[in-house]
Formats: C-alpha cells, sequence, structure tokens
C-alpha cells in the first residue's frame, strides 16, 4: 500500500513538471511573436542590403592538357638498287647519319668492267664522229672549189665565144669556129651547174647524223654504267635515325628484297595526337601549342602547328594533330611521351561571377547589373565552376558592376536610390 502511494505521488510530480514546460515555451512564442517584442525579430525581416563589386577576370581552371607521341618527322626507306655482296659496313643501326652517308658497300667488279667498256665506247664512237665532221669540211671544201673553178672556166669560155663572135662579124672568122667556141660555152656551163648541183645536195645531206647517234648512244651507256656503278653504295636518303637496320659483312642483298633499313628524320620532328570534338574546338585556328615533358613540367617550349585535320576520322572519331618541333640537338627521341596544352593561363583568365550573384528561375540564369542610376536584370550563360566563381560565357563583360548581394529584391530597371531606401531597416523599439 505504502509502495502503491509512493508510485502516484512520482507520477503527478512529473505530471505537473511537463505542464509547467510545455506553459513556458507557449509564453516565449507569444513574446518573439509580438510586434516590436525585441530587436532580432525586426532585424530579420529587414532586407538585404544591396551591395556591388566590378566584374573581373578570374583563373577558372588550369591549361587544358593532352597526352601526345613523340614520332619521326619522316620514315625514309634504305633501299639497295644493285644485287651483290657487302664488301663493307660502314653505319651501325642507331648511329645519325646524315644524308648522302654510305651506309653499305656491295661487290662492284662487274660495274666497274661494264663502266671501263662504256667509257670506251664513247672515246671510239668520239673519235668517229671528229673524223667524220673533218671529212665533211674537207668534201665540202673540194666542191666548193670545183664550182669556183667551173665558174672561171665559164666565164673564160665565154669571153672567147664572145671574141669569136666580133671576128665572125668582122669577116675573119668562119661558122665552124664559131660553132666550137659555142660548144665550149656550153660545156662549160653544164660543168657549172654540176658542180653547183653536187655542193647544194652535199649541203642538204647529214652525212655525219648516224655516227653522231653512234656517240650519244655511248654516252647515254656511260651515264647508265656510272649510274649503276653508284647503286652499289647504298646511302642515307636523308638526314636521321638509322633503324632497321642488319646488314654485315658477306650478307648477299638482292634489291628485288625490298628495305634494308629505315632513317627515321628527327630534326624536326613531330609530336602527334588525336583530339576530340571538344578538345578540336579549342585548338582549332590556333598557328601554334605549348608543349613539355611530364618529367620536366617546368621546361615549356612552343611548337608550329603542321597539320590539323580539317574533318573528324570516321573510324576513330577524332581529330589528328601534329606539331613540328626543332630537334637539332635529338634530345626529343620517338616513341617518348609529352603534353600539348591546348589552352593558355591566359585563355584559362575568364570573365567571372560569384555563384551567390546569380538569380535562377526555372532553367534560365540571371544577374543584376548596376547601369548608371538603375539596376538592370542580365540573362546570363554560364560556363565553368571554380570554386565560389563561375564562368559567364555571354551576358556581361569585364569592368561592370555587379550585385552580389540584395539582387533578390530588385526589380529590372529600378532606380539605385529607391532599392537604397527600400533595403533600409524599420525597426520599432522593443516593448518593455
Amino acid at each position: 500500500m505504502i509502495n502503491d502511494r509512493s508510485h502516484k505521488r512520482k507520477f503527478k510530480y512529473r505530471g505537473m513538471g511537463v505542464i509547467a514546460l510545455l506553459t513556458a515555451a507557449a509564453l516565449l512564442a507569444s513574446a518573439c511573436s509580438a510586434p516590436g517584442a525585441n530587436g532580432a525579430a525586426t532585424v530579420q525581416l529587414a532586407p538585404r542590403t544591396v551591395k556591388t563589386e566590378d566584374i573581373k577576370k578570374q583563373k577558372i581552371s588550369n591549361p587544358i592538357e593532352q597526352v601526345a607521341d613523340v614520332a619521326a618527322g619522316t620514315t625514309l626507306d634504305v633501299v639497295a638498287k644493285a644485287n651483290g655482296e657487302v664488301t663493307q659496313v660502314l653505319k651501325s643501326r642507331g648511329e645519325y647519319v646524315q644524308k648522302g652517308d654510305v651506309l653499305f658497300v656491295l661487290d662492284n667488279k662487274d660495274a666497274l668492267s661494264n663502266k671501263r667498256k662504256s667509257e670506251l665506247s664513247v672515246r671510239s664512237a668520239q673519235e668517229s664522229l671528229q673524223q667524220a665532221k673533218d671529212n665533211k669540211v674537207n668534201n665540202r671544201k673540194d666542191l666548193a672549189d670545183n664550182v669556183t673553178r667551173s665558174q672561171t672556166a665559164l666565164k673564160n669560155a665565154q669571153q672567147d665565144y664572145n671574141k669569136i663572135r666580133n671576128d665572125f662579124d668582122a669577116g675573119t672568122a668562119v661558122q665552124h669556129q664559131v660553132d666550137q667556141v659555142k660548144q665550149a660555152l656550153d660545156n662549160a656551163q653544164m660543168s657549172l651547174d654540176a658542180a653547183q648541183s653536187k655542193l647544194s645536195a652535199f649541203d642538204n645531206s647529214d652525212s655525219i647524223s648516224s655516227i653522231l647517234t653512234q656517240s650519244e648512244s655511248a654516252s647515254l651507256s656511260l651515264d647508265d654504267a656510272t649510274r649503276a656503278l653508284e647503286n652499289y653504295e647504298i646511302k642515307a636518303p636523308g638526314n636521321g635515325v638509322l633503324t632497321d637496320f642488319n646488314i654485315v659483312v658477306g650478307q648477299t642483298v638482292n634489291a628485288a628484297a625490298g628495305k634494308v633499313g629505315q632513317v627515321q628524320q628527327i630534326d624536326p620532328i613531330k609530336i602527334k595526337t588525336e583530339l576530340s570534338e571538344t578538345n578540336y574546338q579549342l585548338t582549332k585556328g590556333k598557328k601554334e601549342l605549348i608543349f613539355y615533358n611530364p618529367d620536366q613540367p617546368d621546361k615549356k617550349g612552343t611548337a608550329q602547328i603542321s597539320y590539323l585535320a580539317p574533318i573528324m576520322s570516321a573510324a576513330t572519331k577524332t581529330y589528328t594533330l601534329e606539331l613540328d618541333v626543332p630537334n637539332s640537338d635529338h634530345k626529343l627521341q620517338p616513341g617518348s611521351r609529352f603534353m600539348v596544352q591546348l589552352t593558355t593561363e591566359t585563355e584559362e583568365k575568364v570573365v567571372a561571377i560569384p555563384t551567390l550573384s546569380i538569380i535562377r528561375e526555372e532553367s534560365n540564369t540571371f544577374v543584376f547589373v548596376k547601369q548608371g542610376d538603375q539596376y538592370q536584370k542580365r540573362k546570363v550563360k554560364l560556363g565553368r565552376i571554380n570554386g565560389e566563381y563561375q564562368e559567364v560565357l555571354e551576358g556581361v563583360k569585364d569592368g561592370e558592376s555587379l550585385v552580389v548581394t540584395g539582387q533578390n529584391t530588385l526589380k529590372d530597371g529600378q532606380k539605385v536610390d529607391a532599392a537604397a531606401a527600400s533595403a533600409a531597416p524599420s525597426a520599432t523599439p522593443a516593448a518593455k
């Protein structure tokens, strides 16, 4: 019985405590909601003061980079143009060679013999040609002399005929004598005509053309033999590093077998990569880009863009980018990888605004800009975010006065003075 009474008293006291707490809470709530109850309630209801700051360019991110491969500028095949046994090897795989350097030599005894024969043929043909030219000069001189003699004989015969005609007219010569002299004159004329015909025919003929052709043919054969002999010295087709080269002395080389090595040109050397559509747009229209070795990020260089594919590859869905890099010291080697900066530090400094200054209405974004004595509401197109700032692609520009606080209380075209007045606190003293 005593325990029951004790439990009832405890429950009674607890109930009274709960009622007291509820009553105190109700009184506190009514006091706070009463007009002018205290200063804190009044400040909470006051609008925020409108503040502005000038829009400035901010670094939105680090330069956009992409991995690229270092490759030879051009790869040239080393090809043997003659067959034979290797007698000398003058260069080694991996060695840097200059264009025209002899890489290896083939046995050229037969080629030397052919060249010697061609030289003798040329000499013989040239001697025959010279002799024919001399004969032509002499023969023409004889024919010309014969014409001259015939002209002289005709002139004398004409004079004799004129004399005999005078004598005949004077009665001192008879007809028989006139006929004899006339026959001599006709014979002289025919002799001159024959001599002139022979000279003309000689001048119109080409008595040395066949010999000249033989001489030219012999010269061409010598040129062929000389080039063939040069083919027994296999030379570097360009400047670069000799690769895929395994020629040894005693080996037989067959021209039909194809390449026997390669020369990879590394000055200039190429840096190549494939760009996505987005990165292609960042690179399009540029003349040069920055590159660097990821192991030495502090040492950066600039290279000319030698090729940027104008259209996307149907197979890879990318755009090929190639840079030409001077490499006179040959420090850059094919097979290594570099980083290429598609944008610069300057490009990454963009017009950016505080994210808290942006007003979002459904799918649109706006800001307020102080323009003269009023506030203008501007629609903006936003880009990347970096911390508390966001890139603005369209809508505002560097140097404009942006509303950073209190923008939610403004209306488009609202006067600056009116906005300041509406933002002023209108608190009433707390009731005592």
